[in-house]
């Protein structure tokens, strides 16, 4: 019987990948009442045992692709691939009223800009402060800190080690938790209550999973919005990052 449900397992393993990320959503959402009584949103707590359960897949296969090096759970690398990632960012911005949208006018614009450049410099100085002094790797961190997707796509295309671009998505990854654990606690403080102000947070956090999961847990209604614009950030940080920012940087520390 185990190994006609392993067997089972193997061949089907995009729902064996649903049905492990909806269980460990579930566990999630229960810990997050019961141990933190609603504090600490559910989604941040999904992310920290995705984090743990990748580390564990990749110790035990010695593999990189952490649980999805299992056979078991082969499926998770096609769940959590890039097809299906863009497939859920476009689903969610056909939810969006064009009529709303055109609303953050030149103040959504703005903010877009700031968040691409704020977090650009923010993630330079902490490289600096840890000891990295070329261009190459102070771009490639500062766009990791824009987003973890602008981070290796800057990487990749100014020519920075592995090491510095796994160094700019772990940058990333940590920006997307600390937006998503932070949203709804100063949603207040922020005024997120209209599509407006979703679409200006939005482009000033900048990453989609924690602009998503966030106002997700805030009102759903305003993830549409947030993600939209969050969506375009990322877009103008690929495009910034590997030319405007990057000459900024080679002029600022010569070399």
């Amino acid at each position: 019987m185990q190994s006609l449900l392993q067997k089972a397992a193997e061949q089907n393993g995009l729902i064996v990948a649903f049905a492990l990320v909806g269980l460990i959503a579930w566990l999630s959402e229960a810990l997050s009442r019961r141990l933190t009584l609603g504090r600490v949103q559910g989604s941040a707590i999904a992310i920290l045992i995705g984090l743990a359960l990748a580390y564990l897949g990749g110790r035990l296969s010695g593999g990189t692709k952490g649980l999805a090096d299992l056979v078991l759970f082969s499926g998770i690398g096609l769940m959590g691939g890039t097809m299906l990632r863009d497939f859920a960012i476009v689903a969610t911005a056909c939810e969006v009223q064009v009529s709303e949208a055109k609303r953050a006018g030149m103040i959504g614009a703005v903010a877009l800009l700031l968040g691409t450049i704020l977090p650009f410099i923010v993630g330079v100085s902490v490289a600096c402060a840890f000891g990295y002094t070329d261009a190459v790797s102070l771009t490639t961190i500062g766009a990791g800190a824009i987003t973890y997707i602008v981070g290796p796509v800057t990487g990749a295309a100014i020519g920075a080690s592995s090491e510095v671009m796994a160094l700019s998505i772990a940058t990333g990854v940590i920006k997307a938790i600390l937006v998503m654990v932070a949203t709804p606690v100063a949603a207040g403080l922020l005024g997120l209550k209209t599509p407006r102000s979703a679409m200006v947070f939005g482009g000033l956090a900048g990453t989609v999973s924690g602009v998503s999961a966030g106002l997700a847990a805030t009102d759903r209604r305003l993830v549409p919005y947030g993600a939209l614009v969050a969506t375009f950030h990322t877009g103008l940080g690929c495009l910034m990052g590997p030319s405007v920012l990057y000459l900024a940087v080679k002029f600022l520390v010569g070399h």
